[in-house]
């Protein structure tokens, strides 16, 4: 009997930047932490929220949990992405055991509905902050996001859970596999990595080919025929618009040898350059998308209030990208506004100056669409 033949359907992604939902954000939600901060210029997480107040105006709070996803909710409902992934780069507990690194980010759990109130389908936890609060803050972390039905990759109670990918169902056979791993560059303490009996986060030891050719066997092992393979990466500095060529040789390899259709990065507060390689999509840095930065001075030149939704849609047989659409927002009132066509038009010639290959141009509605030349 032959086997029934797999349905071909697009799967339409949402991806972003770094979710930063600690200090100020959760000062403005229902049930804020204890604002004590441990940082060297900055006491209290309030103080954040004064800057923004100062710079943009007053902030109702507490505000409602979808308050800070603001007209981003909008054009969710509109594409109506099959997988909703982002970078939450923040701890989810009360614990009270702060990692002495400088800055410490801390969400209380009863705030986690603001994360549900924008249907996220899974968090990447893989990064430089979720164990800003140690272990327990980590445990803590996966157990409320858990609790909330949402999905987790790249850290976890062992190095087995921290490498085992977030399985999305979406049309069809189809899923979504999340892998997610993070770079000693991207400010992740060699201490955070997970080991065979130690809770903390898939860290990558280097970009040889040899950890493609781990993560190759990682990928191999559960993908199968329709499923759409993510690798998050956390990588890099947080400024500067330079992609070290160990990046895109790492980055080309996974799709090379590792079977992976979409390299998601991650790190820098501003958005960097997007390549399509063999058709498959790699986001060098997606920059921020929720954060408490407003009225901070310093690198200015690279607007980053200025951030990105990226819906990414891939065939769900070939792996390959078929649109990229990237709506862009500004972060005011530590909330997500529509930005102006000013500023569309601006982060269109910054991408396409950007972009390696590839080059961005607007739509009727101001958003900003890939169009690319195919490399091999």
């Amino acid at each position: 009997m032959n086997a029934e033949p797999l349905s071909v359907a697009p799967v339409t992604l949402f991806l972003c930047g770094d979710v930063m939902t600690g200090r100020g954000v959760d000062q403005i939600l229902p049930f804020p932490s204890d604002p004590v901060l441990h940082e060297p210029y900055v006491q209290s997480a309030l103080e954040y929220v004064a800057m923004a107040e100062q710079a943009n105006g007053p902030i109702p709070k507490p505000v409602g949990f979808s308050y800070i996803w603001g007209d981003a909710l909008e054009e969710l409902d509109r594409v109506a992405p099959a997988a909703r992934i982002v970078n939450l780069e923040t701890s989810v507990t009360t614990s009270d055991c702060y990692e002495s690194k400088g800055i410490n980010y801390r969400m209380h759990p009863a705030n986690t509905p603001c994360l549900t109130a924008a249907k996220i389908d899974c968090c990447v936890l893989a990064n430089n902050h979720t164990q800003d609060w140690g272990p327990s803050g980590l445990a803590d972390t996966i157990r409320a996001l858990r609790k909330a039905g949402i999905k987790t990759a790249g850290a976890g109670h062992d190095l087995k859970e921290a490498l085992t990918p977030a399985v999305i169902d979406v049309c069809g056979r189809s899923r979504v596999l999340v892998f997610a791993a993070g770079t000693g560059d991207s400010g992740i303490e060699r201490e955070w990595a997970a080991a065979e009996s130690t809770s903390g986060v898939a860290l990558l030891p280097d970009l040889s080919e040899k950890t493609v050719a781990l993560i190759a066997e990682r990928v191999a092992s559960v993908k199968g025929e329709g499923d759409i393979a993510v690798l998050s990466i956390h990588w890099g500095e947080n400024w500067g618009y330079e992609i070290p060529r160990q990046h895109r040789r790492f980055a080309r390899k996974l799709i090379d040898l590792a079977k992976i259709d979409v390299v998601y990065g991650h790190s820098s507060h501003h958005r960097k350059g997007i390549e399509i390689y063999k058709s498959k999509a790699i986001l060098y840095g997606c920059g921020d998308f929720l954060n408490d930065y407003e009225g901070i001075a310093g690198y200015e030149e690279f607007r980053s209030h200025l951030v990105l939704a990226y819906f990414a849609t891939v065939d769900s047989v070939s792996g390959n990208l078929l649109r990229l659409e990237m709506a862009p927002f500004q972060i005011r009132r530590i909330r997500l506004q529509r930005a102006t066509d000013q500023d569309a038009a601006w982060l269109s010639d910054l991408l396409t100056r950007q972009a390696l290959g590839a080059r961005t141009s607007l739509d009727p509605r101001k958003h900003l669409i890939l169009s690319w030349e195919q490399s091999r």
